[in-house]
């Protein structure tokens, strides 16, 4: 998809996306247009041909009196009530009307909209990230593949040009978000019999080989074994698949610079092991490497920005399988702190691999530390499927973290870290179990990953609600969440 800026006069464009309100306001563009039609779309309104709610769209071709060949309508809700969240509704539900059209070209004026706080810059950068998330499909193992948007340019109309220079880096940086989102979302929907802990691993090396700035160590699980890791080894050790631990390396500076280190769960597929999950909540556990698979998405767009910082990725890549050689309820694990953890189940192994990729991370002396899993069923329950659950020891990178989530509309919700829930995770034979019970299980996940963090500042992402939609099995699909907060909280970082 290529796209233009331009702050010339709509009315010689033929092709066109415009917005309208409920109740009958129009946006700039919709008002010229109406000018040039002689009052047809304020009479259309008044007819209650078009009521303009939010993401109700219409199609007007060859209108009289005009140059125009396509006019879309979108409808923008009510003024007062235009929030970011009905912005993107808006953009993808116009490239979902457009995708039924064999349009090849066409100009949006829907950057002209006033979202209250938001700048110009953010409205484009959300217009290319909306548009590539509107036209994506994953269609690689349909033998009929699903129609292909005829779509390939969009001009974004800017209504004046005072922020031009803020309007170019905001359409580079949304075109490296989304490309970022598209590798995220591609690796997350395949199967895990081809997505396997050595096929992540392969995509990691060919990331490297495609970034100057980024570098690549691959641990087997016979170097695991030598460091002392435990506590992947276990989870791994019921599959034919042997774990990776890949380590990637951005060095986007010169200087000196302590590094921020991502760590991703990339669990390629989840059967609960030993503690087997039921037949209907498997399905969607391919999804449980999404973790993984934004800190690969994160760090491609890092290096296609070239933003000056130093980054670490290190994803535990591990399939989890039951049989006579996984591991067991009530067995007692050394992780790689030394720290010994009672498995009450083995369907809580995110922790587990997450337990040593935190201490394994040590060696690099980082500055900051996220960790990004979907880890637990308890985040959905709690905060659906539209915030992502953030838990963290260091109230400042909370607060950068959920900036970073209102500004890139890809939010977070924090949820306490208090000694109070240590209590649940206790055991009388190691020095800590792996679940803590029913009662704030998305908490105590957390206090559980907090004791492998105490050298750093550190911060819990829990993407079970956001990284995927599982609305039933028809219905699943990769979202690339949470890149865009990952990112937005990189370029803060480099203001």
């Amino acid at each position: 998809m290529n796209f233009n800026l331009s702050t010339a006069s709509i009315e010689e464009d033929s092709r066109l996306i415009i917005g309208l309100f409920e109740g009958g306001e129009l946006s700039p563009a919709a008002k010229k247009i109406d000018k040039v039609m002689k009052g047809y779309l304020s009479k259309m309104i008044k007819q209650d041909m078009f009521q303009g709610k939010l993401g109700q769209t219409l199609f007007l071709f060859y209108p009289a009196g005009t140059k125009i060949e396509y006019l879309l309508l979108v409808g923008c809700g009510k003024v007062e009530a235009l929030k970011p969240s009905g912005f993107r509704k808006i953009i993808s539900q116009s490239i979902k009307a457009l995708s039924t059209a064999k349009i090849t070209q066409i100009t949006s004026c829907l950057a002209e909209l006033d979202i209250p706080g938001k700048s110009l810059a953010w409205k484009v950068k959300q217009l290319v990230e909306a548009t590539y998330d509107g036209i994506y499909r994953f269609d690689l193992f349909k033998s009929e593949k699903e129609p292909v948007s005829s779509l390939k340019e969009i001009t974004i109309h800017l209504p004046h040009s005072t922020q031009l220079d803020a309007c170019k880096k905001a359409l580079q940086q949304g075109q490296a978000i989304a490309s970022a989102a598209i590798l995220t979302k591609n690796l997350a929907n395949l199967p895990s019999n081809i997505c396997t802990p050595a096929f992540l691993a392969e995509q990691a090396k060919e990331l490297a080989k495609n970034y100057k700035k980024l570098s690549i160590t691959i641990l087997e699980e016979k170097d695991m074994e030598k460091l002392g890791m435990g506590a992947i080894l276990a989870v791994s050790q019921g599959s034919a698949q042997e774990a990776k631990l890949i380590c990637l390396e951005y060095k986007g500076t010169a200087k000196k610079q302590a590094p921020i280190a991502l760590i991703g769960k990339g669990i390629t597929f989840d059967t609960g092991g030993n503690s087997l999950k039921s037949p209907d909540a498997m399905v969607g556990m391919k999804y449980d490497m999404c973790g993984a698979a934004s800190v690969l998405g994160t760090l491609k767009a890092l290096a296609e920005l070239a933003l000056p910082v130093n980054v670490v990725g290190i994803i535990p890549a591990v399939e989890n399988m039951p049989g006579g050689t996984a591991y067991k309820p009530e067995d007692i694990l050394t992780s790689l702190s030394g720290q010994t953890i009672e498995v009450i189940s083995t369907d809580a192994e995110g922790r587990l691999i997450l337990a040593d990729a935190l201490t394994y991370c040590e060696r690099y002396q980082p500055e900051i530390v996220i960790d990004i899993a979907t880890l637990t069923g308890a985040v959905v329950i709690a905060l659906g499927n539209h915030a992502t659950g953030l838990l963290s020891n260091y109230p400042p990178l909370a607060h950068d973290l959920l900036k970073a989530g209102e500004e890139s509309n890809d939010r977070a919700w924090e949820l306490p870290l208090w000694d109070e829930y240590q209590e649940q995770i206790k055991s009388p034979f190691a020095d800590m179990a792996n679940t803590g019970g029913r009662s704030a299980g998305t908490i105590t996940a957390g206090c559980f990953l907090s004791r492998f963090a105490k050298k750093f500042h550190w911060a819990h992402l829990d993407v079970a609600g956001t990284a995927a939609i599982m609305g039933g099995t028809s219905e699943r699909m990769a979202t690339g969440r949470p890149v865009p907060m990952l990112v937005q909280y990189f370029l803060d970082k480099v203001k």
